[in-house]
């Protein structure tokens, strides 16, 4: 009978990730360009909605950390609004729980996790706001949720957040599975690099509408 495992205690770091899904961050310099090349402009609009949501979450952050569902009522959902991911032809669901069989291991990997997921193909991470946020656990954490996709014939995108820090995540199940990540996008910066958050959203959005 296998063996079932709870993702949050079986995947903590990314040897306990390759291990079971064989996956390796890629070599191939042009596997994730989504983030940074041929990004679309922001409007005006845009931009003011996103200075208004900064200026909001950074006021909520300066008492103390903020729990993830806080998160998502004041950064993520309506970063996901003006991304348009909740308007036709994009489809949202929840994920509260993910099953994974691992044959050869002869293990289930279970999981619940607050998410999001657009079009079965952008996974949307929320965790807690801290002072430090253990992005390297929630990366494969999140990379192991994203392994559950079902169409594991198109590549996979992913987005955690804890509010302060943005990363986005590209994977593909084909052949040799592979991932890789975007920079760290920070909201503590002078700049407003919700900016540079949205026009990734909107570019992935325009390859998996």
């Amino acid at each position: 009978m296998a063996q079932t495992l709870a993702i949050s205690k079986a995947i903590t770091n990314m040897v306990e990730l390759r291990q079971r899904f064989n996956i390796v961050l890629t070599e191939d310099e042009q596997f994730f360009t989504e983030w940074f090349t041929q990004l679309p402009d922001l409007t005006e609009p845009e931009q003011k909605t996103l200075d208004h949501l900064k200026q909001r979450f950074l006021a909520y952050r300066d008492r103390g950390p903020i729990p993830e569902g806080v998160v998502d009522k004041l950064l993520v959902t309506p970063l996901l609004d003006v991304a348009g991911f909740y308007d036709e032809p994009f489809t949202v669901r929840t994920e509260p729980q993910v099953e994974i069989l691992l044959e050869e291991r002869d293990e289930i990997l279970r999981g619940r996790i607050d998410t999001l997921i657009v079009q079965d193909q952008l996974w949307v991470l929320v965790l807690e706001a801290k002072r430090t946020i253990a992005f390297s656990i929630a990366i494969p954490q999140a990379l192991a949720y994203m392994m559950a996709t079902p169409h594991s014939e198109k590549p996979i995108f992913g987005v955690v957040t804890n509010g302060d820090e943005f990363t986005f995540i590209k994977a593909s199940t084909q052949n040799s599975p592979q991932y890789d990540l975007s920079r760290v996008f920070s909201l503590l910066m002078r700049r407003n690099e919700l900016y540079e958050v949205l026009r990734v959203m909107k570019k992935i959005g325009s390859l998996i509408a």
